[in-house]
Order: C-alpha cells, then structure tokens, then sequence
C-alpha cells in the first residue's frame, strides 16, 4: 500500500489549495460556451500583461521554438504557459499508469487525492521554473535586479501559473467545454497564424520597410510596384517573412489533417442488457488524438533548455558540445542548434534547408516518427484507453462484439487498438514534417496540435446538441 501512503502525504495540503468547486446541477449548453469564453479573455489578458520588474530581455530564448505550442508570451504573466500542468499531468498519469503509486480511480477521495498531488506537483515545477529563468538572467542579471525585485518576478510567475491551473479546472469540472490547455494552445497556434497573415507592423530585412502579414504584403504590393508579376512572385516566395505560399501551406495541411481526422474502423457491439441494441465503437486513425506530438514536444523543448544552459556555462565540454552547440540566427541574438543531438531533434524548416543536409532531414523524420509512435503506444496503457481497459469497460456496461464471444473481445480490441495508435502516432510525425519543409506558419507541430484540438472542440458542440454516437448505449471519445 505504499502507494497511498504516498498520496496521504498530499493530504494536509489539500486545504491549502484553492479549489474550484463541481456544479451542484448540469450546465447548459450556452453558459459552457460563455464560461470558455469567459476563460480564454482572462487568458488573452495574462498574455499580454508584462512582468513587473524585467530589465533586459534581449537575451536568447531557450523556448523560442516552443512558445507557440506551450501557449507561452515571453515577458508576460503566461510566460510559464501551460508547462508546470502539462509536465506535472504527465509525470502524475505515467507514475499512476506504471504502478508506482497506487490510486483508485473508481474512489472519489483517491480522484481528489490525485487532483491535489498533480497541482501541488504543478506549483512546484512552476516555482523551480521561476527560480531557473530569473536567476539565470532571462529578465536581467540578478545582481542588477536586486533580491526584492528577484522574489517579485517568481511570485508573480507562480500567482500566473495558479491562475492557469484554477482556468483549466473551471473547465474541466464542467462549467465549459474540453480543457483550458488545449483552449490555450489552440487559441496561441491560431492567433500566431492570423497575426502572420494579417499583421499591419512593418519589418526592416535590409530592403526597406516591408509589411509582416503575408496577406497585407500581397495587397500592399500588387497597389505599388508597376510590374504585377514581379509584385506576385515576391507576395508568394519572399524570404525571412512570411509569404503566401507559407499561408496556403497552411491551409494545405489543415485539409488533410481534417480528412484523416474522418478515418476509423467501425467495430460493431451490441447490448445483452437491451436485446436488439447494436451501436458501433469507434477506433479513430488518430486514436490518441495530440497526446504523441504534445509529448514530442515536451521532451524536446526540454533537451534544448537543457543544451543552451549547459551550452552557455560549459562551451568546450566535449559531452556539452555533443549535446549541442548553438550559434545566433543572423541580425538576432536568437540561438539555434547547429550540431549535436539538438540539431537533429529540431525540424529544418524548408525544403532548401533539408536538401542541403539530407542526413539531419532523415534523422529527424526517422526521430519524430519513431517517438510519436512510441509514446501514442505508451500512452494508451498509461492513460486507461488500451485494449484491456477498453474490454473492462464494454464488459461492466453489458456490451459485446456482434459476432464474438465475450472472451474474444480483448484479442480482437488488442489487434486494432494498438496497431491504430502506432500508426495514428507515425502519421502525425510525418504530418509534422511535412508541414515544416512546406513552410507552414506557426510550426507544423503546432498546427497539427490546433487541428486536432478545434475539431475534438467540433466534436464536444455536435455530442452537447446531437447526443452521443451509440445511441445511448456506450459513451467513448
């Protein structure tokens, strides 16, 4: 039982923790849709206020290439993101999963327990974050900040990482729809691509002031440049900002990634509570739906953080060196791997750039393929959806396969489930890929991450209007 002597240790906190409390009754449709509306403002606001006390931020951003996917806004109150939930989740659900603690789900005071452990855990990733950043002088050099100014930063990073926290809470107990992480990280893709195609600032790359948005670029061209076919090809292939094509990339990949979310065996089950019941369960290609790419992203942003910090203190270290090496982006202090095992984790972003090194293009699509299907495959088991978990459940319902005995379930969900989480996981990673030598805006990481997240948000509308998709029988997502 050392497994819930473990989450006894949770328990005298759990009155320290401020709670949002479940509805006493069923929340209709349109207060959902008003509570998510009313979560994702507070959430846009935390985004856009500055940290009280910054002196410099000029210095290179570890999380550069990650920010959009971890909805984090560099020098704000969302600079955290939703990373301390994500990791604190993750970790919780994989230890659970492993058998390392022991909780039973079926329990309420177990769930609470757990609930109480993963944000107290979340709390404190959020405060060694803090501590990290400020104290290795992300907003200025410590001695320069001062101590007070220092303790200011992290509680005011911790306060936004709590306010996260509660955000997603509200949602999940069912006071709105799906969760406030993917609210966010769909909200921050999405918001990355609009500004990209429609922002109005202007940028200096060396020829004069050029427009940002790819959109406004064409208009603002085609009305003054005379030769319309040059003002063309330059609204469609520049450089350095975003283009047309980078926009129709995008939308390219949106349309297949929609099109594939439609793939799914139909297994056909019927009741032995309710004679002449039949329904279907669905098994969706893309079966564990973001989860692969998110932890994808999870373990990489961490091995660059990891490599720049030691990269900056130890830059002759030959294990350092190994891990990678990083040099600045031309006219930017931005950092980027140019050797080492962080340059073949990171995407080459165009096609150009991956015929010019095939080797780092064919190590890191084998890379991202191999570890989507890898942690889909893990995840099912870890996250109580894998075959044995399935069959439990349709077994405790009453539920069979039509044609199959009751004892057959399990080696016929054991064929399917599995092998549609491998390869659902394969094809996101080759998506992302795919989408990153397009040169689709925003990362095709965090494209296919807001893919998914708005249509299971599609989903959640059609199952609060049109009931569920086994007529009552069973419920699954």
């Amino acid at each position: 039982m050392s497994g819930f002597r473990f989450l006894n240790l949770v328990r005298p906190f759990l009155p320290l923790l401020p709670e949002v409390s479940s509805p006493e009754r069923k929340v209709p449709f349109n207060q959902k849709v008003l509570w998510t509306a009313v979560t994702l403002l507070i959430f846009l606001v935390c985004s856009q206020v500055p940290l009280y006390g910054i002196m410099s931020s000029d210095a290179s951003d570890p999380l550069y290439w990650m920010r959009v996917i971890l909805a984090s806004n560099r020098g704000t109150l969302m600079e955290l993101g939703i990373t301390p939930i994500v990791t604190s989740g993750m970790i919780m659900q994989l230890l659970a999963g492993a058998n390392l603690i022991e909780v039973d789900f079926s329990l309420k005071e177990d769930r609470a327990l757990f609930g109480g452990a993963q944000k107290l855990f979340a709390l404190l990733i959020a405060f060694g974050q803090a501590t990290v950043y400020v104290l290795t002088g992300l907003y200025g050099q410590p001695r320069d900040l001062g101590a007070g100014v220092c303790l200011l930063l992290i509680i005011q990073l911790i306060v936004a990482a709590l306010i996260v926290i509660l955000l997603d809470e509200l949602l999940q107990k069912g006071y709105g729809l799906g969760s406030g992480i993917s609210l966010f990280i769909a909200t921050n893709i999405c918001e990355s691509i609009v500004w990209k195609a429609f922002s109005p600032t202007t940028v200096n790359t060396g020829r004069g002031p050029e427009f940002e948005g790819a959109i406004v670029s064409l208009f603002h061209l085609l009305f003054t440049w005379n030769d319309k076919g040059r003002a063309l090809r330059e609204a469609f292939w520049r450089e350095r900002l975003p283009n047309v094509m980078n926009l129709v990339a995008t939308l390219a990949v949106f349309a297949v990634v929609i099109y594939l979310q439609g793939f799914r065996i139909e297994i056909p089950i019927k009741s032995n509570r309710f004679r002449g019941q039949r329904g279907t369960y669905p098994v969706k290609l893309f079966y564990t739906s973001n989860m692969p790419i998110m932890l994808e992203s999870a373990l990489t942003s961490n091995v660059f953080i990891l490599s720049q910090m030691l990269a900056s203190r130890f830059p002759d270290n030959i294990l350092v060196r190994l891990l990678g090496v990083w040099e600045p982006m031309e006219g930017s202090p931005q950092l980027h791997a140019v050797s080492g095992i962080a340059y073949y984790m990171s995407p080459p972003h165009t096609l150009t750039e991956a015929l010019r090194d095939p080797i780092h293009a064919v190590i890191y699509i084998a890379f991202i393929t191999l570890t989507c299907a890898a942690f889909s495959t893990t995840w099912i088991e870890v996250s109580g959806t894998g075959p044995r978990d399935i069959a439990k459940q349709l077994k405790e319902q009453q539920l069979v396969m039509a044609g199959h005995r009751e004892g057959s379930m399990y080696k016929e969900l054991k064929r399917v489930v599995p092998t549609a989480a491998a390869l659902g996981g394969a094809m996101l990673g080759l998506l992302s890929v795919a989408a990153d030598l397009m040169g689709a805006i925003g990362s095709g990481t965090g494209i296919l991450m807001a893919v998914t997240i708005i249509y299971s948000y599609w989903e959640i509308g059609m199952k609060e209007g049109g009931g569920s998709e086994l007529g009552g029988m069973a419920e699954f997502l």
